[in-house]
């Protein structure tokens, strides 16, 4: 629901601030006042694109602010035409304004910007209307729309056919390479006993001085020997020396244990000259096929055996995914034929209501239909709706948006506003001068069928006609003034006595007289009935 609007620098309008109504709202003033700046500025709110010049002179830009119930929306325009829009201070794009306001505002007049010329609307309109919505034949639908998107998106999961088969050569080769490699995860330290290979001689005899230098004559251990007797002698005299000779024990075992590793892994080093250039030849082969397939040699070959066989087997997957998607959309097919049966009997029941609701506000040849034609399937089925209309015997039935008139199409909306009331989501309905060129006894029955739309919907019409203006929950009147040289537009609600002044001046325009005053009273009072 729309609960305010600001407007500041829009055209003739300097400032402007208005309260609404959840209900019926009312927007009157003479011709030229500036009505249409005010629908301007909503139009702006639900996303229209800004034209250049509609700053008012002076100013360096337009705002426009729209308090709805749960949102705030801002928009600026500058004087060379560039437009920013806020959702809650967070800025947007002209797509995500209009795509956040569609379901909040919807216009209807020269400038409409409407939800209900779109052929998706209709339709779930339509669904909703009928009860098509939520039913059976819908779910049944939705199911099978479901499997047959799966069994698409699986079946175009298995690639391209010519892809795939240059896939498979390439992999046999990658494999047939690897398998005759012989790859395995010993290869994993090959490097490391080629290397000790290589330096098999330094190796041995560094290692020989080594054990030498730990248990030799003149090693650490004949020196841990000289130590023990030493501390043997001290310990006669200090007790503490017992415990260092446990340490030095201690200390002997490791570099005993030490010295024999040692000679243990060297006892295993004995290099065949032959056996080395084996090992030589093994890892430039493995160095070789890294550099291809990456590090691990025999990870990558299961991987690719891996895939081998599922594209091996892609032709038997194709097959029973083929099968499956031909079943699926069968199912679709049978399945949107219900749907669209359903769909059939509620536009007739839709047609007929809203031609009944056009008869009341002046269309009494007038038809309106639905028209249902079969489409390519999609989630919502397989027909496309659209709403047509048929202003006189013998004319052809025309697609609402391509009506001429904006204030027929108004008039149109309205009859199916009120039908759809219970079944349209969007909050906010603009009527721009719906009552154009409608007669005093028509005004009344417009008047009426907008009271009785804001029992569901809150509405914010322009009018002319004083009939309908006294159905209003809250009336605005809009005036211009002029001042020191430069026009200004004003809007205020008016009660009272200033509404019945309103009234009068819609009725008798200068010539207001007590039949004038007295006419106006009583279109108020039957007005307020009405409440």
């Amino acid at each position: 629901m729309l609960e305010s609007l600001t407007v500041k620098n829009l055209a003739v309008v300097e400032h402007a601030h208005a309260e609404f109504s959840p209900a019926l709202n009312v927007i009157t003033g003479e011709t030229g006042a500036g009505k249409s700046v005010l629908m301007g500025a909503l139009d702006l709110i639900a996303g229209a694109r800004a034209e250049s010049g509609i700053v008012r002179e002076g100013a360096a830009e337009a705002e426009i602010e729209a308090k709805f119930s749960d949102t705030t929306v801002r928009r600026t325009v500058t004087k060379d035409g560039r437009s920013r829009a806020w959702i809650d201070d967070e800025s947007v794009s002209l797509a995500e304004l209009r795509e956040a306001s569609r379901r909040k505002v919807d216009m209807h007049g020269p400038r409409a910007n409407q939800t209900i010329l779109e052929e998706g609307f209709q339709r779930e309109a339509l669904d909703s209307f009928g009860g098509v919505a939520g039913s059976a034949a819908a779910e049944a639908y939705a199911r099978a729309w479901k499997r047959r998107r799966a069994a698409e998106e699986r079946l175009g999961g298995l690639g391209d056919q010519d892809a795939i088969a240059s896939e498979i050569d390439m992999l046999r080769f990658q494999t047939g390479e690897l398998a005759d490699a012989e790859v395995s995860e010993d290869d994993a330290d090959l490097a490391a006993r080629h290397a000790a290979a290589a330096n098999s001689e330094e190796i041995v005899s560094a290692a020989n001085e080594a054990t030498e230098l730990l248990g030799g004559d003149n090693s650490v251990l004949s020196t841990i020997t000289g130590v023990r007797e030493r501390l043997a002698r001290l310990a006669k005299h200090m007790p503490e020396a017992a415990g260092w000779q446990e340490d030095l024990d201690a200390i002997a075992i490791g570099v005993n244990e030490l010295s024999k590793s040692i000679a243990d892994a060297v006892s295993r080093i004995d290099v065949d000259p032959d056996e080395f250039a084996a090992l030589d030849a093994r890892l430039g082969l493995v160095r070789r096929l890294q550099r291809k397939y990456g590090e691990d040699l025999y990870g990558a070959l299961e991987k690719k055996r891996a895939r081998l066989a599922e594209l091996e087997d892609a032709g038997a997957v194709r097959e029973r995914l083929e099968k499956e998607l031909a079943e699926a959309s069968e199912e679709v097919a049978q399945a949107g034929a219900k749907l669209s049966a359903m769909r059939s009997g509620c536009a007739k029941r839709l047609a007929s209501a809203v031609t009944g609701e056009l008869r009341d506000l002046g269309f009494l040849q007038a038809k309106f239909s639905v028209a249902i034609e079969r489409r390519e399937a999609d989630a919502s089925g397989i027909d496309r709706v659209s709403y047509m209309f048929e202003p006189n015997p013998g004319e052809p039935a025309r697609p609402l948006s391509a009506i001429a008139s904006s204030g027929e199409t108004a008039r149109v909306m309205l009859a199916l506003k009120c039908v759809l009331a219970a079944h349209d989501s969007t909050g906010t309905l603009v009527f721009d001068e719906i009552d154009a060129n409608v007669g005093g006894e028509a005004g009344k029955i417009v008047g009426e069928k907008m009271k009785a739309l804001a029992a569901t919907h809150q509405v914010v019409a322009i009018t002319h006609l004083p009939q309908s203006a006294v159905f209003a929950d809250r009336h605005f009147t809009v005036s211009k003034t002029v001042s020191g040289g430069r026009t200004r537009t004003e809007i205020r609600e008016v009660k009272g006595r200033d509404r019945v002044a309103e009234i009068e001046r819609m009725l008798g325009g200068e010539r207001i007289t007590s039949v004038t005053k007295k006419h106006a009273e009583e279109l108020l009072e039957y007005g307020k009935k009405t409440k």
